[in-house]
């Protein structure tokens, strides 16, 4: 048999990581649950992409007044979960990473670069995702754009994946179907494993039969190291014990020969006399973490920060809410805050006492100051705001309907609108609302908040407050409505 030093190296690495969590079941349980919640992501996320991005057919619903704060909880959750459930997908398959050879053939090159593409923008995507939540930004790139483009290579590369798995992932589906055993090796390939290696046949030994050497760069070398002369030339040339030992296990397995008629002494080939050898301590099985521990592990650690981290999205975990950005009722106005009004730069602007919203259609318009909007009927509602990076708080609005000051300038209800705000730059400044908001009796121009003026960092002197909205669409010190369609 032919010496392959890399190929004897990698499954050498599959033994010596194989473990009884690392079976194709476990990786199925893993990849089921991973998948599941990257679907989970996928889909939110589009809803919320197209909530601030629509296609000019979309119309979105504004009941319940919480929907988006639902679907950006689970959003954020879900994303969050995929933490522990990658790196346990990833131990499971570990093994696999060492396979020999690495590709065999379309399908075998399907396979690796499908779970190559998939857990390296997987990672990127979640890691990102997470730090936007804390609206921390260390990269060059657009977040929102790279995040979008990022969660298609995700669902694209998983699909290509799952096809060509299909038939271990049928086989492992169930649980009745067994566990596989945890490393399959062919007896060529034991064959390899269990061989000696010499990389440098002493010289005395080179000439025999059967004897191999190390070839390549490698064997070249080790042969020179060999051949260099003694510093003492003079001296007979001395062929270590522990080399003559592995020449003679080689020379056993390739061309075994008759034992010598008298007995020889032991060989001491680690320097231990072999009198002593047997009160060495049994070498004692490797510790492996069970089936069971595993998936408990990864559960719990699933658990845990999805729990320390959703109380940010829904109040009844709000007493577990560790180590999420926002904690509810804490802010101005007893609500937390993005965007402050020094970021928008309009601290000035925001408390001009000239200060009017402009409600324009077509050729008419009317302007309203803040003492004008706070005499015409008010409503209150209760409404919450529910942002992009998944933190949501229920609040209570009072303000005037939009859809009575769009009715001053003889626009319909079911009129779209742009609204445009006091900031001077940012991807929000002008944004867009469907008449379904318009027409919605919930959706206000906001003036009080919690039953207090509204604080400058939540949009004084008017913001725009709507059901099923996420925050950043819920504009703040607004400046003009026109009406579009």
């Amino acid at each position: 048999m032919q010496q392959q030093p890399v190929r004897r190296l990698l499954l050498n690495m599959q033994r010596a990581v194989a473990a009884p969590t690392r079976n194709p079941r476990l990786a199925v349980v893993l990849g089921r649950l991973l998948a599941t919640a990257f679907l989970i992501c996928f889909a939110t996320g589009l809803y919320s992409h197209f909530l601030q991005q629509p296609l000019p057919w979309m119309r979105f619903p504004t009941w319940p007044a919480n929907l988006y704060q639902v679907t950006q909880g689970i959003h954020i959750t879900a994303g969050i979960a995929c933490f522990p459930l990658i790196f346990g997908k990833l131990y499971t398959v570990f093994p696999n990473l060492f396979q020999t050879p690495p590709v065999t053939g379309l399908k075998g090159l399907l396979e690796r670069g499908s779970i190559a593409l998939f857990v390296g923008a997987s990672l990127v995507e979640i890691v990102i995702g997470l730090l936007n939540t804390y609206q921390f930004y260390p990269w060059p790139f657009g977040f929102r754009e790279t995040h979008f483009a990022l969660s298609f290579v995700i669902i694209g590369s998983l699909a290509i994946h799952i096809g060509v798995k299909l038939p271990i992932i049928a086989t492992y589906w169930r649980k009745r179907d067994g566990y596989a055993p945890t490393l399959v090796q062919t007896a060529e390939e034991l064959s390899l494993v269990d061989a000696p290696l010499i990389d440098a046949v002493p010289p005395v030994l080179q000439g025999a039969p059967g004897v191999r050497q190390a070839a390549g760069l490698t064997g070249r070398l080790l042969r020179w190291i060999d051949s260099t002369p003694s510093l003492d030339e003079g001296a007979p040339a001395v062929v270590a014990p522990a080399e003559v030992a592995l020449a003679v296990v080689a020379l056993a397995e390739a061309a075994p020969v008759e034992p010598a008629p008298v007995e020889a002494a032991p060989v001491e080939t680690d320097g231990i006399d072999p009198d002593l050898r047997s009160l060495e301590p049994e070498p004692r099985p490797r510790a492996s973490a069970s089936r069971r521990a595993f998936l408990i592990t990864i559960g719990a650690s699933a658990a845990a920060v999805v729990l320390l981290t959703a109380g940010q999205s829904f109040a009844f975990l709000r007493p577990f809410n560790v180590f999420a950005p926002r904690e509810k009722g804490i802010g101005p106005n007893q609500l937390p805050i993005n965007r402050t009004a020094a970021a928008a730069q309009v601290t000035k602007t925001a408390v001009d006492p000239n200060w009017v919203l402009t409600v324009s259609n077509g050729s008419r318009s009317q302007t309203f100051s803040r003492a004008s909007l706070l005499a015409l009927p008010q409503t209150t509602v209760d409404l919450p705001i529910s942002c992009v990076e998944g933190w949501s708080q229920m609040a209570t609005w009072t303000g005037v309907r939009l859809q009575s000051l769009v009715a001053m300038v003889g626009a319909s209800p079911d009129s779209a609108l742009r609204l445009m705000s006091l900031e001077k730059e940012g991807g929000y400044r002008v944004t867009q609302m469907g008449s379904e908001y318009v027409s919605d009796p919930t959706t206000l121009v906001a003036l009080t908040l919690n039953g207090e003026t509204l604080d400058i960092d939540h949009g004084f002197p008017a913001r725009m407050i709507a059901p099923g909205r996420p925050g950043v669409l819920q504009t703040k010190w607004l400046s003009s409505l026109e009406v579009t369609s």
